[in-house]
C-alpha cells in the first residue's frame, strides 16, 4: 500500500513537472522566458541590416553582429516594429496555433541561409510572406517572442479568432489548473484509502 502511494506520487510529480516546462497553449499567456521580446528584436529587427541581397555584405554583416550560430536567420526592416508588434493583436493577427499567431497582412523580410559556424552564405531570399509568431504576454503586453517559419506560404483562416480575443485570453490551461490537479491527486492518496 505504502509502494502505491509513492509510485502515484512520483508519476504525479513527474506530470507536473512535464507541463510546467512546455510552451504556452494559447497565445497571449504570460511569458516563461522574461527576455524573450528583446531577444525577438535582437535577431530579428535589428538596425543597419544590408538592404541588398548580396552575398558579401550579409556575410560581413553577421561576422561583425553575431549570428554565425544559426544556419537560417530571417530580417524585418526595424521601421516595422510596430506593425510587427501588432501581429499579437486582434488588430494585426489571427491565431494560427498552439502560441501561435499569423499576421492578417504579408510582411516583406530578407532571410540568410549560411552554413553553420564559418558564416558563409549559402542563399539569401527577398521573401514577400505572412509572418507566424510566437505571441506572450510580458509586461502586460502581448509581444512577439519566436519567428516560425512560413515555408508554405501559409494565410490566416477567416475563422480564426484575433490572436488576443479578450474572451479567450487566459483560457489556456495553466500551471495553476495543474497545481489544482496535484493536490486533488494527493488528496486522494492519502485520505481515499
Amino acid at each position: 500500500m505504502a509502494g502505491l502511494r509513492i509510485l502515484l506520487i512520483l508519476v504525479a510529480f513527474l506530470l507536473l513537472g512535464h507541463q510546467t516546462n512546455a510552451k504556452n497553449e494559447a497565445p497571449c499567456q504570460r511569458s516563461k522566458w522574461n527576455n524573450g521580446f528583446n531577444t525577438f528584436v535582437k535577431r530579428h529587427i535589428r538596425s543597419g541590416t544590408p538592404n541588398s541581397v548580396d552575398n558579401n555584405e550579409w556575410e560581413n554583416y553577421i561576422k561583425n553582429n553575431g549570428g554565425c550560430d544559426r544556419p537560417t536567420q530571417s530580417f524585418l526592416h526595424p521601421d516595422e516594429l510596430e506593425k510587427v508588434k501588432a501581429v499579437c493583436t486582434n488588430k494585426g493577427g489571427k491565431v494560427y496555433k498552439e502560441n501561435l499567431c499569423i499576421s492578417k497582412q504579408p510582411f516583406s523580410f530578407i532571410t540568410v541561409r549560411s552554413e553553420p559556424g564559418t558564416c558563409g552564405i549559402k542563399k539569401i531570399t527577398k521573401e514577400t510572406k505572412h509572418l507566424i509568431l510566437a505571441c506572450e504576454v510580458l509586461e502586460n503586453q502581448c509581444l512577439p517572442v519566436h519567428f516560425e517559419g512560413n515555408s508554405n506560404s501559409l494565410k490566416p483562416s477567416n475563422n480564426a479568432r484575433g490572436c488576443q480575443d479578450p474572451e479567450e485570453r487566459g483560457h489556456a490551461p495553466s500551471l495553476k489548473m495543474t497545481w489544482l490537479w496535484l493536490l486533488s491527486v494527493l488528496l486522494l492518496i492519502f485520505y481515499g484509502y
